[in-house]
């Protein structure tokens, strides 16, 4: 992943995608309360504390530090944090898309715009080669975001993530940066 000295700021027709800031932390807070997103995703606990929130602002910010990754508050033209979007690096050139949103802005398209514009600024500013993305089996609404902007089905992974005493399949999707 191509190192970059400043953080990024991204803007797209409805969004600004822009670095986590300590202002965010009681939005991030209340929006992830709701036990579906613990539910629905693989490292989002439940009940979700300020400090939580204040340990994941933490990592976020080392991960660029870094150069392992981009985490970007999804903000509206206004500057409030709707969810948040990131890549992560996993090496040999490609790197892992997660996103959240909060609950109001659900069905908005929000999530598929930003992540169509972090999939370009993955290829064309940090040189990646493959771009992936997984979901719980349960939570398809996240498979058509990532066929809305242009993955693939790629593999199911069977009993690949452990929550709690229970493992789940999750599916896999990805884009190339050059389809052969």
């Amino acid at each position: 992943m191509k190192a970059l000295k400043e953080f990024p700021v991204i803007e797209t027709e409805r969004l600004i995608l822009s670095q986590l800031q300590e202002g965010d932390i009681p939005f991030v807070t209340e929006y992830l309360q709701d036990k579906i997103f613990s539910d629905l995703t693989s490292n989002i606990p439940y009940p979700y504390t300020r400090e939580h929130a204040e340990f994941w602002m933490k990592m976020s910010r080392e991960s660029f530090e870094n150069n392992t990754g981009y985490t970007f508050a999804v903000r509206n033209k206004e500057g409030n944090i709707l969810g948040a979007i990131g890549l992560h690096d996993r090496e040999d050139d490609k790197a892992e898309l997660g996103y959240w949103m909060g609950k109001p802005f659900w069905n908005k398209g929000y999530i598929t715009e930003a992540a169509t514009a972090l999939i370009g600024f993955g290829f064309q500013e940090l040189q990646l080669n493959k771009i992936y993305a997984t979901y719980f089996l349960q939570n398809p609404a996240s498979g058509r975001i990532m066929e809305k902007v242009g993955m693939e089905q790629e593999a199911l992974l069977k009993q690949h993530v452990r929550k709690g005493e229970e493992y789940f399949d999750i599916m896999m999707y990805s884009v190339l940066k050059n389809k052969n």
